[in-house]
């Protein structure tokens, strides 16, 4: 079933139809954004200042924040396969997801803040790949960049509006972090009702059980291979973006006032192009539009410590929504024509799972840099380490036959 352009939020609107299974599930993404972003916000703030961490310390919970999705992707994926029922497993996510906004409430420590971070990210990471699955076998394969280019941007949208709220609460109500929360918690469920009640369940009529024996398969499929590969390579020298933000905040490119609208900046650039990028990579292909995504992010690398002020803040932040409407939905979308149908979310998974697993393992590293030296210092080490990462990268992904003949 599919709805027209009409239907879609103006800032999302597209020349060609979608399925409506898309827009759906993008308005449920918009409304758990909101949700997850309105905490991601005041993290930053709320832990080095209100708890006291230091740079390594909030690493370590950077880390844990991208680390803790690493396995239960792979889990979410893999699952989804084996029941073929991607929408009983990405509800359990978003479930997840929702119980963890509880869970900050008491929290007095960083104790009790990573496990309800941690639970959070099992949830975000339980439920992404079989959501992905649903998005990818809606529609036909040659638009699937533009699907994913609307959910994303829905999603974005999401993304903007959390900060905002959380701006506007705490402006109520100055370091009542606990409103947040509250807030946040509210927004959760109603997304998992809209999921419930508004999602079809999608089943494959493929025969017989997913075996681990068959995911381990997907790695001698030589160009989903070279596409994880140069994926992972590229995440490890990824900074996250509290720790940017923070850089920003260091430098006094911004005060503390207006830290949560940072991440609206980024919300914004990336929910403007999100669609426009799809469009492009589906027509030019996505393995070179999701490589330029990673030139984007070191531009943004480049202007957070060279250009000062306002203007450097406003550059970082344009080159870094750029950056994600490049890469997140342009990914699944290149991997999806290169798996069996029975093992697509799985694949998903795998990919998202490397990524996470490897901005883990980035976020640690830079706090510790930080520590060590300065974060001026930690940001041109990081940017040096991505130039060397794109060099071997961008090898292995144009290597790759153009995802536009997979597609067709």
């Amino acid at each position: 079933m599919y709805v027209s352009v009409r239907d879609i939020p103006r800032g999302t609107r597209i020349r060609a139809r979608v399925p409506r299974v898309v827009v759906v599930l993008g308005v449920v993404s918009l409304i758990t954004d909101i949700s997850t972003e309105m905490v991601t916000a005041v993290l930053p703030i709320y832990a080095t200042l209100a708890l006291g961490l230091t740079p390594l310390a909030y690493g370590m919970l950077d880390g844990l924040y991208q680390g803790a999705t690493v396995v239960v992707r792979l889990l979410g994926g893999f699952f989804a396969d084996r029941l073929r029922r991607p929408k009983l497993v990405a509800g359990s996510g978003y479930a997840i997801g929702a119980v963890a906004k509880l869970m900050l409430l008491p929290v007095g420590g960083a104790g009790t803040l990573s496990a309800a971070v941690g639970v959070d990210r099992a949830g975000k990471g339980l439920r992404t790949a079989p959501r992905d699955v649903l998005i990818a076998t809606a529609g036909p394969r040659d638009r699937l960049g533009r699907s994913f280019g609307v959910h994303r941007a829905l999603d974005a949208t999401g993304a903007l509006l959390g900060p905002v709220v959380a701006f506007g609460l705490l402006a109520l109500a100055p370091g009542d972090f606990d409103m947040v929360f509250v807030v946040s918690c509210c927004a959760a469920v109603l997304g998992v009702l809209l999921f419930v009640h508004h999602v079809p369940e999608h089943r494959t009529e493929t025969e017989g059980g997913v075996s681990l024996r068959d995911v381990a398969a997907l790695l001698r499929i030589t160009r989903f291979r070279r596409l994880l590969c140069a994926a992972a390579v590229l995440s490890v020298a990824t900074i996250g973006d509290s720790f940017l933000y923070l850089v920003l905040l260091r430098n006094e490119a911004v005060t503390t006032r207006w830290f949560p609208l940072l991440f609206v900046c980024t919300s914004l650039v990336y929910l403007a192009l999100a669609v426009p990028f799809g469009r492009v990579s589906d027509r030019y292909g996505r393995n070179r539009v999701f490589a330029a995504g990673y030139g984007l992010l070191l531009c943004a690398y480049l202007s957070a410590v060279l250009t000062g002020g306002a203007a450097g803040a406003g550059l970082c932040l344009m080159f870094l929504g750029a950056y994600y409407a490049a890469t997140d939905g342009v990914l699944p979308a290149a991997a999806a024509p290169l798996l069996p149908v029975e093992l697509t979310a799985t694949g998903i998974s795998v990919v998202q799972a490397a990524v996470a697993g490897g901005r883990a393992l980035g976020a640690v590293a830079f706090g510790a840099v930080w520590t060590a030296a300065e974060g001026a210092t930690a940001v041109w080490t990081f940017a040096a380490a991505l130039a060397v990462a794109l060099l071997t990268a961008v090898p292995m992904i144009t290597r790759a036959r153009d995802q536009r003949t997979e597609a067709r």
